[in-house]
């Protein structure tokens, strides 16, 4: 293991549980102590030198990086590469970008040295005890690996939540699609924190306990069980809740962006993502916002509101809303794995999310479902499994758009989501007018609805 911050730490302490011997480097020589500290008793080794750790290892060397995105990666990889050996495997476990993980493969194929981009997801906690792993590359590497990574994987009665993901960079692509349905279901979570807190007078308690209970519900998932968890943790510097006392600005390492960046590329709307981005950056604009909040100062509306109906309806319009965030992002993995040949199986990407992941949930059940019911399936808004579902739950995110509007909250992902559906959902569009307009300014030519073909008109 190449990088023994927490992650790669947690990681190595896993792997030696499950009887393999590890050794591990990091330039930081506290962190090569760390990993000598908690590994004490276990097959664990630390090393002072890239040279030390290649020696270390069996023929072919087996050896992961977990270390930031970017320069950093190629600037380990210049220092690896050359004393490693044909057949060695280099398994980058980072988030890093799909395309750098393209050319990184390519680079070391034509040196026989094999090289895997790997997604991992699962945080601290599931890199020690579980996680939900995302390979991609190809199947002569992941199958030395192989048994290494189903013993330290996550576990769901469906088996280990790790599979060859796809060609090339397939796994890293593949992490990157889970993080920005990652942002999606955390900024509706927060949208639905806002308007029961500040519309539905709900105190931290009561959140707690509602939030609690919609995780004993078709909603049960990660994300829904740390936000119960958050509510009831009081700040050690006062008697406040921590919750409270936490800035209101969201930061972010960047796969959220790239998701969308990628999604514009490749023609495919998924805008409840779009949404969760761009309100991270305006969340961000902190000084601004207090600034604009002053200008434009206004009353909230005073039109009480049930708290036992609003309630109700964050229920049923987040599930409206978590399985459109799936689908947007499914959609565009289908896309991908076309367009760049990555061969995705996308029942099986849904499988390993059912454990150790951030964005596991039981909703993945039904997803899951509709792919194997039908392996072409490109986005699950066709399947018969979510039809009746997402009709019934549509009224509900309806209302919770108005509820927003009316009170001036922002619920920038939740309207994302209604118009999407809706839209989806519509025949016929007005971007009739739009090609009309492209054609009078530019001679972009039009399609019409009673002959193939391209026309321009002299609007003039």
């Amino acid at each position: 293991m190449v990088g023994l911050g927490t992650m790669g730490r947690n990681l190595v302490l896993n792997i030696a549980d499950h009887g393999f011997a590890v050794c591990g480097y990091d330039r930081d020589v506290a962190q090569q102590q760390r990993l000598v500290t908690e590994g004490a008793g276990k097959p664990v080794t630390a090393v002072a030198t890239m040279q030390q750790l290649v020696d270390s290892l069996e023929k072919p060397a087996k050896i992961m990086l977990l270390v930031p995105a970017g320069k950093i990666v190629d600037a380990v990889l210049a220092e690896l590469v050359p004393l490693l050996q044909k057949d060695d495997i280099v398994i980058d476990g980072g988030n890093s970008h799909f395309t750098d993980t393209d050319r990184r493969y390519t680079q070391l194929q034509q040196s026989g040295i094999h090289f895997m981009g790997m997604g991992v997801s699962g945080g601290e906690e599931g890199a020690r005890f579980g996680p939900s792993m995302m390979p991609g590359s190809n199947e002569q590497s992941f199958n030395a690996v192989k048994n290494i990574l189903e013993s330290i994987a996550a576990k769901t009665e469906d088996g280990p939540c790790v599979t060859f993901i796809g060609n090339g960079a397939a796994g890293h692509y593949t992490k990157m699609v889970h993080n920005g349905i990652e942002y999606a279901m955390m900024q509706l979570i927060s949208e639905v924190y806002g308007l029961l807190k500040n519309v539905g007078g709900l105190y931290n308690e009561e959140l707690q306990q509602t939030f609690a209970n919609w995780n004993s519900s078709e909603l049960q998932g990660f994300l829904m069980e740390i936000t119960a968890n958050v509510f009831l943790k009081k700040d050690d510097k006062n008697d406040a809740f921590l919750v409270d006392m936490i800035l209101d600005k969201a930061k972010q390492k960047g796969t959220g962006m790239w998701t969308s960046q990628s999604a514009m590329d490749l023609n495919v709307p998924i805008p409840v993502i779009d949404a969760a981005v761009s309100m991270r950056y305006l969340s961000a604009m902190k000084e601004e916002r207090v600034a604009t909040a002053a200008k434009y100062a206004s009353e909230k509306s005073s039109a009480t509101v049930n708290k036992e109906e609003l309630v109700n309806d964050c229920k049923a319009a987040l599930q409206f809303a978590f399985t459109l965030a799936y689908a947007q992002g499914l959609h565009l993995l289908y896309e991908a794995s076309k367009a760049f040949n990555y061969n995705v199986n996308i029942a099986e990407v849904v499988r390993i999310w059912k454990g150790g992941c951030i964005i596991r949930s039981s909703l993945l059940n039904d997803i899951r479902k509709a792919y194997l019911e039908d392996s072409s399936l490109n986005n699950i808004i066709h399947s018969p499994v979510f039809i009746d579902t997402l009709k019934s739950m549509r009224d509900a995110a309806e209302q919770l758009c108005s509820t927003g509007i009316k009170n001036k909250i922002p619920l920038a992902a939740f309207a994302a989501s209604l118009n999407y559906f809706d839209a989806y959902c519509t025949a016929k569009l007005p971007a009739n007018l739009v090609q009309a307009q492209r054609d009078f300014f530019g001679a972009h030519t039009y399609e019409r609805t009673d002959a193939p073909g391209s026309f321009h008109t002299d609007w003039k």
